[in-house]
């Protein structure tokens, strides 16, 4: 009963019940969901994805464990974003010991927003002064991690070069297609402003000529007082009809401001793509869905904003 209760619930789980798995085929490790996607797109059946962080869990703060850094230790490939994402990544990389190891940094090549003022304290986060990880959230960006992928698996396994240039192509065109919608369905509305429970999407907000307030930092830290009433001035002053949220955090925050006074919004779900639900692994959610969710959403908030429903 035992085995068939475990069997059922991990597919719900994705990644927690993974095991390291030698069947001769190129093992490839993730730091988090994206990069699993991203990592599974490109490799088709010819590789084994593993993803080390759990769904439902924050990057900002997850960091693996030493069964972890084992499996890792052994993969052929690791496939992580960078820029501070994946906090615990600096620390264990020194310590594996295989030569072999091919590790990728799929931020490479990606013009990077903020960092220009890193002697600014957490408060001073909400002014871009530290580096947005969150590259991802562009199409754009999301383009270059699959190129990067693409090149790391051509060189560790030449002999299906073929494939993997066959799914990056088709993949990349998937891509362009997803930055065309956005452009092209974001664009003519005069007022342009969003509010965010959590300061994540300064790529997509520069790509499409979108304004975000945030009311958490890049690293999700606690929200104060004054925060939240620079918040709801804001949204009386630009008339804000949708406070966004994490679906897997957040929805309470952004629901205690929409109670504030004078604050008449709406709330709903605008997802950074760090991690899926379980609701969206169900449904068997991908990028290029949820990014297209995405846009739908923001798409509803500036019509209302806007006055056209």
């Amino acid at each position: 009963m035992k085995k068939i209760l475990l069997i059922l619930i991990c597919p719900f789980l994705l990644f927690g019940c993974q095991s390291d798995i030698d069947d001769g085929r190129i093992k490839v490790y993730t730091s988090f969901y994206t990069m699993y996607d991203f990592a599974q797109k490109i490799a088709g059946d010819n590789v084994r994805v593993y993803n080390l962080m759990p769904q439902g869990t924050d990057a900002h703060d997850w960091q693996p464990s030493s069964k972890q850094i084992v499996n890792l230790n052994k993969a052929d490939i690791f496939i992580y974003n960078g820029l501070g994402m994946e906090h615990w990544v600096e620390s264990v990389i020194p310590t594996l010991e295989n030569p072999k190891l091919k590790v990728v940094i799929a931020s490479d090549g990606v013009t990077v927003i903020g960092g220009e003022h890193e002697e600014e304290n957490e408060e001073e986060e909400h002014n871009h002064g530290a580096v947005d990880p969150h590259i991802w959230l562009s199409p754009i960006n999301a383009e270059i991690i699959l190129s990067n992928i693409k090149d790391a698996l051509i060189e560790v396994d030449p002999d299906n070069a073929l494939e993997y240039q066959s799914n990056y192509d088709k993949y990349a065109e998937e891509c362009k297609q997803l930055h065309n919608d956005f452009t092209t369905q974001l664009e003519n509305f005069e007022k342009r402003d969003i509010v965010v429970t959590h300061q994540a999407f300064s790529y997509l907000c520069e790509e499409y000529n979108l304004n975000q307030f945030a009311l958490q930092g890049l690293h999700s830290e606690e929200t104060n007082p004054q925060r939240m009433k620079e918040a709801a001035d804001y949204i009386k002053a630009e008339n804000i009809k949708v406070i966004f949220y994490e679906p897997a955090s957040g929805k309470a925050l952004a629901q205690t401001l929409s109670n504030e006074d004078g604050v008449s919004t709406s709330i709903a779900p605008l997802n950074p793509l760090e991690s899926l639900t379980d609701e969206e692994i169900k449904n068997k959610a991908d990028y290029f869905s949820v990014m297209r969710a995405n846009l739908a959403e923001i798409l509803k908030a500036l019509k209302k904003q806007n006055g056209i429903i």
